[in-house]
């Protein structure tokens, strides 16, 4: 696992979805990436869909301005936020919840990665932040 710390973008694959980012004009690829989650169902979620649904999930929480920690690695994200202002759909807001539940669940190779590391509960704690803040009114 590329990750050097337990927030949502501490991790390779997460700011490299971030800077594929930059080249986005719409919602499209965020949408696309929690796709890739949901449609994966009952089978075993690898743990580079998990992070890049990450990722998507707390840049939707960004465009609601229920942003998380901002530091070098979120700079990407933060930029493609200023120059995208404007709320997400409810429908999009539901498909990120969805995934990251999805992340959260049975069958999660990242959330068995890091159940299996030192940092297990500051990970989850991280992770169901994002969830409050993509549900916070």
């Amino acid at each position: 696992m590329g990750a050097w710390d337990t927030g949502i973008f501490d991790n390779d694959t997460a700011c490299d979805w971030a800077y594929g980012l930059k080249d986005a004009r719409d919602h499209g690829l965020i949408e696309r990436t929690l796709d890739a989650v949901l449609d994966a169902g009952d089978d075993y979620l690898e743990a580079p869909e998990a992070e890049e649904a990450l990722a998507a999930a707390e840049t939707l929480a960004r465009l609601r301005g229920r942003g998380g920690v901002r530091n070098a690695y979120t700079e990407a994200v933060d930029a493609w936020v200023a120059a995208h202002p404007g709320a997400p759909s409810p429908a999009l807001l539901d498909k990120a919840q969805r995934a990251v539940a999805r992340v959260l669940g049975a069958d999660s190779e990242l959330r068995e990665l890091w159940e299996d590391s030192d940092d297990a509960d500051a990970w989850r704690q991280a992770v169901e932040n994002l969830q409050a803040r993509l549900r916070a009114g």
